[in-house]
């Protein structure tokens, strides 16, 4: 699979903290969907709730006087923490490590009558590693038949030694903890000064280190307060939108060029999506402006104090949609004038900074984007709202990583996009960068692994959502796309510092796939292929299987137009009993969705994804029109049709990649008078 790496080594203590932050974030972020449903439901029922209900908010007593349980406190208690800790644990030793990590939690969590989120953020991980290190023990020493007996006892033994360590150990270590923090906290509030951690919360999250202190501190500490009052300020501490909406409306009214443009898009981005991190970069430009940030990071704070408002539960994202969701039933006002404040005062101090500043930033948004990139250590999911770098990206954009991974993606991800990758593989390794991998992929099977995607440009907003953090280019062919050189070039930027970057490793090709004896690499992940040369399964070229056959190869197509020619092509496939009609339907279907027309007087009609389970074997036709015909307003002269499966027909596809690239050579396919001519000129496609 794609591993994403970054351009240089940092070994600083904030890219330190900065991983930390990520590590915690990634143990609360996936289940920001319980704490939201938790926070509904207390919101809803307890005693000072909208519509409170003693069964469900576990106030009052029963029929028979005893306590309600209620389910606010159960799931604080319990599920929360379980699932902090399953995710934490699953995160370093996948299921199995996430098993043993709730084990280990479980004992926290009996051990205290506290809400034990640190806990969970430390047992489930560490459980997760421990098991993973006892299992490294006995590693291919177990004897066959004993494996399930030895992994199943090994994670309930190792579990339940850890959960009664929790119990007698962590538990009153976190508790320790837990009251000392809260009673930094209660200082704060009570002498009026917790309105100075703006001085560090908003720095810090221009710096992307606020995840350690916001998921690592003051979520949990949150939690527990808003369990015994009903609501909590520190949820607002970092999540309140206003300080970066005031700095985006200063840059709407004072700023200048990119800056100026950009902010309103920007602005809806932060205030709506709660993607904070969109302004980071207006920050960036003008470093003075964290003190704008900072401004209105404390008027909102002190509001809040003043007004005693706080939330439920977690903002997350800090959208100011999400905010009012978990904002207590007293708290409205406070929190919406919190916002505003935050807003005001911050706009006013960055309006002066901007005012009285002779560059307002028209020509640096990107150069602040980059830095920002550089610090995040990937690139940005909006980062696009700022450069204009959307659909196609510009020639020199440069990653703050070396490229790693590119893939090209398709439809079917079995034909245009294979085609496509062996082109650009050829010009990657012409210009002396061999050990970046280019893959290709099913749109369908796509994840945000790579750094580089390339579509088709009426695919490009489908593949996009799923690859957020690369950078995208749209081509409107696949043979001689300008866009190449533009990668090139950006490989060659971003590559030609440090060392080479790391290579995936390979594994298994898409779903389902057998591999093939003569397969040289297939790329892991979720479909994507390397278009590397590969053979046809052995023995189907003696059983008339091959991928390319005499009998599939026409010099003189009757076709007039696109759709008879794409019947033309499917029938050569369906008459050696490759594909059923349904593929052929599927095939058309394919063409009215995006054309496969790739340059070069080619095309290469295929399926759909979902067509795959009509082919029986892998096959390719071709299909000569001498005198070309009109393929959506281009001429095309040679429609090969492909019907893949597995890795099987890359080889032949990627002969027609290379000799489509080469006008010589498709002057000779032109010139071409037998079949034999046109089987020399591709190669063995069947050795």
């Amino acid at each position: 699979m794609a591993t994403e790496t970054v351009a240089k080594p940092r070994t600083s203590v904030r890219v330190g903290v900065q991983k930390f932050g990520t590590f915690l974030s990634g143990m609360i972020m996936p289940n920001i969907g319980a704490f939201i449903a938790w926070g509904l439901i207390t919101a809803l029922f307890i005693e000072k709730g909208w519509i409170p209900v003693a069964e469900l908010g576990g106030f009052g007593t029963n029929a028979e006087g005893d306590p309600n349980v209620g389910i606010v406190g159960p799931m604080v208690t319990y599920l929360l923490p379980i699932l902090i800790a399953y995710t934490g644990g699953r995160m370093v030793y996948d299921v199995r490590g996430g098993v043993v990590g709730a084990i280990a939690t479980m004992g926290v969590i009996a051990g205290t009558d506290a809400p034990m989120f640190i806990g969970a953020m430390i047992m489930g991980p560490l459980g997760a590693w421990t098991m993973k290190k006892i299992d490294a023990l006995w590693d291919g020493k177990i004897r066959p038949g004993f494996e399930m007996l030895v992994n199943n006892f090994s994670a309930g033994i190792w579990g339940a030694l850890l959960a009664l360590g929790g119990f007698y150990g962590l538990s009153w270590v976190v508790q320790r903890f837990t009251d000392g923090a809260g009673a930094v906290v209660g200082f704060l509030v009570n002498n009026g000064l917790l309105p100075l951690t703006s001085i560090f919360i908003e720095p810090a999250k221009v710096l992307f280190l606020n995840n350690a202190i916001n998921h690592g501190v003051l979520t949990p500490l949150g939690i527990q307060q808003s369990l015994e009052q009903g609501k909590s300020i520190l949820f607002l501490l970092e999540a309140n939108p206003g300080p970066g909406m005031g700095i985006l409306l200063a840059y709407m009214f004072f700023g200048r060029g990119a800056a100026k443009a950009s902010a309103p898009g920007a602005a809806i981005i932060h205030f709506l999506g709660g993607i904070h991190e969109i302004y980071f970069p207006y920050v960036l430009m003008k470093p003075i402006l964290i003190l704008a940030a900072i401004g209105g990071g404390m008027t909102g704070i002190a509001t809040l104090a003043i007004t005693n408002s706080g939330l439920v539960a977690p903002a997350a994202p800090g959208s100011i949609i999400a905010v009012l969701a978990q904002t207590s039933r007293d708290s409205y006002v406070g929190v919406i004038l919190a916002v505003i404040l935050a807003t005001a005062v911050s706009f006013l101090i960055a309006a002066v900074i901007l005012r009285t500043s002779k560059n307002k930033g028209e020509d640096d948004l990107s150069a602040a984007t980059s830095r920002m990139e550089a610090m995040k250590g990937k690139k940005s999911s909006v980062s696009s709202a700022l450069t204009g770098n959307n659909a196609g990206a510009q020639a020199g954009t440069v990653l703050t990583r070396p490229v790693q991974n590119i893939v090209f993606a398709c439809d079917a991800g079995m034909g245009s996009s294979a085609m496509g990758a062996s082109v650009l593989r050829n010009k990657i390794k012409a210009a002396g960068f061999p050990e970046v991998k280019v893959t290709n992929s099913a749109i369908a099977n796509l994840n945000d692994s790579y750094d580089v995607v390339v579509t088709h440009q009426d695919l490009t907003e489908r593949a996009q959502p799923r690859t957020a953090s690369a950078v995208h280019y749209s081509v409107d062919n696949f043979m001689n796309s300008p866009k190449y050189d533009d990668i090139v070039e950006l490989v060659r930027s971003s590559n030609s510092e440090g060392a080479a970057p790391e290579t995936g490793t390979a594994a298994e090709s898409t779903a389902g796939a057998q591999p093939t004896t003569a397969a040289t690499s297939v790329a892991a992940g979720h479909g994507a292929h390397v278009a590397e040369p590969v053979a046809a399964v052995d023995g189907q070229a003696a059983e008339g299987k091959g991928v390319l056959l005499r009998e599939s190869v026409v010099l003189n197509g009757t076709a007039t137009d696109r759709d008879a020619a794409i019947d033309e092509a499917g029938k050569l496939l369906l008459d050696r009993g490759a594909v059923d009609v349904s593929y052929v339907h599927a095939m058309h279907e394919r063409e009215e969705s995006v054309s496969t027309y790739m340059g070069s007087f080619l095309a290469i009609p295929h399926g759909t994804n979902d067509a795959k389970e009509h082919i029986n074997h892998s096959a390719v036709s071709i299909i000569r029109y001498p005198e070309g015909i009109d393929w959506g307003g281009k001429q095309v002269k040679f429609v090969v049709g492909v019907a893949g499966l597995n890795n099987e027909h890359l080889h032949i596809l990627s002969s027609i990649a290379k000799i489509f690239t080469s006008k010589a050579q498709v002057a000779q396919l032109e010139e071409a008078t037998t079949v034999d001519e046109v089987l020399e000129l591709f190669g063995k496609v069947n050795a």
